[in-house]
């Protein structure tokens, strides 16, 4: 161990050094690795530099198991409802509506990715739409990169809006104790990140959105290179539709169970069961009836999307906010005395911070996981942690998240292409513009509930 050799600055330098190494080394191996990666820094951390692996709490040992068992649960259930044959049916009710007004698609697509993100509790939902909306962008002569940017933006904010995502039932643990519920969240976040999207794509439509005057797609189509699919032929499983009707039972019942424990309507005084377990017991038991009901192969689960993308976000929450929450309890003292007087002078301070950490960290449950117990400790405001929340959506700065990548692989015109500099791409303003909008209106409309 080092600590002894090594002043308190060096100390914190070298701590700076391992975390921000860990998340590039997994940055640049894409994917799960930077899940991986964290379990490295972990071991510079508390090995070679004496901190206790943990949280803010004090204990030794502080895995992110709740977030991740709540992610696991809910894929569970999203997963057999993508086997059965659920998702290629929403997608396709998706595809009808875009198709029936084709020329507000830079405002349909991302509604539709907002509201798939908001049902399912997870981003990764919205792979089965962009190539809908790349197709429909092309055959209205639109640049599929003005939809599709604002799209994968809208899922990723969605989020922090997602009665059934771990960001938002973790968020509603720690703040609960404060005197903010559940719902009262979901009625501050739904509105503020939904109208920012929509602002969002209306600025964005401003812009130039002629295809045939980018000089990519022209090259592209002289080489034969763009095609035209047309509507998809679609028939839905047996059992699509009952699917879907179960997955949003499950989400229904999440959120009367979750408003009924809540301090602000207490329907159930004690309850024996935590919003985390009930959860997961709800996920669980949908995912049971799917594939009981229609009668869907178990062992395709495994091979299903939506699993495999939801097993790999579990790994970078485990890798990631492990890592960050090791970091940050073990440097408390010192943040506390730097940022508690910075966040009270300048509150929107924060929403910079998980901002930035989201862009590192790479997901908005790890993000709302390693930063937000401690603006509690900081002193920071509710109004102001639930104003700044859609910050943690910001995946978008480096162009290496799934989603995105998506994006520009699905779209053949090349409108949506990463430049050179890596940080030139479609995605990067409307991210930033959509961040801003709900953080400003989060702090308009959250004094009005709180």
């Amino acid at each position: 161990m080092l600590v002894p050799f090594l002043s308190p600055e060096m100390l914190l330098i070298l701590q700076i050094i391992v975390v921000l190494g860990a998340i590039f080394i997994g940055v640049r191996l894409g994917g799960i690795a930077i899940g991986y990666a964290g379990g490295i820094g972990l071991i510079f951390l508390c090995l070679f530099l004496g901190m206790n692996p943990g949280g803010i709490t004090g204990s030794k040992v502080l895995i992110p198991i709740d977030v991740i068992l709540i992610i696991m649960s809910v894929i569970a259930a999203i997963a057999a409802m993508q086997v059965a044959g659920g998702l290629d049916y929403l997608v396709h009710l998706a595809e009808k509506i875009l198709r029936k007004h084709p020329k507000y698609i830079t405002f349909l697509g991302p509604t539709v990715t907002y509201f798939l993100t908001i049902f399912a509790g997870t981003g990764h939902t919205a792979f089965s739409a962009l190539p809908v909306i790349a197709e429909v962008a092309k055959e209205q002569g639109i640049k599929p990169s003005v939809p599709l940017s604002v799209s994968v933006v809208a899922s990723q904010i969605a989020i922090t809006a997602s009665p059934v995502s771990a960001a938002v039932i973790f968020m509603s643990g720690v703040l609960e104790p404060l005197g903010v519920g559940y719902l009262t969240i979901l009625m501050i976040c739904i509105p503020t990140t939904f109208i920012a999207c929509m602002i969002t794509a209306f600025v964005c439509n401003l812009f130039d959105t002629d295809l045939s005057k980018d000089p990519v797609y022209q090259q592209r189509l002289q080489e034969g290179l763009v095609k035209l699919r047309g509507q998809r032929e679609f028939t839905a499983k047996k059992g699509a539709k009952l699917s879907v009707l179960l997955f949003l039972i499950g989400v229904v019942a999440v959120v009367l169970y979750a408003s009924a424990i809540s301090d602000a309507i207490k329907w159930i005084e004690n309850p024996v069961v935590g919003r985390d377990a009930a959860i997961i017991m709800f996920m669980l038991t949908i995912a049971t009836l799917i594939a009981f009901f229609c009668k869907i192969d178990t062992d395709k689960v495994f091979n299903a999307s939506t699993f495999k993308s939801g097993m790999t976000a579990c790994i970078c929450v485990l890798g990631v906010a492990w890592l960050g929450s090791t970091f940050v309890s073990g440097n408390i003292e010192g943040i506390k005395s730097v940022a508690g007087n910075l966040l009270q002078n300048y509150p929107w301070m924060l929403a910079v911070v998980l901002f930035f950490a989201a862009t590192l960290l790479y997901s908005q449950a790890a993000t709302t996981r390693a930063l937000i117990p401690t603006a509690i400790l900081l002193g920071v405001e509710p109004t102001t942690i639930i104003a700044s929340f859609a910050a943690v959506g910001a995946l978008f700065v480096l162009p290496t998240y799934p989603t995105l990548l998506a994006a520009v692989q699905m779209d053949d015109t090349g409108s949506t292409r990463i430049g050179k500099y890596v940080f030139n791409h479609p995605f990067l303003f409307p991210g930033v513009l959509a961040i801003v909008i709900s953080v400003a209106l989060g702090f308009i409309v959250a004094p009005l509930f709180i």
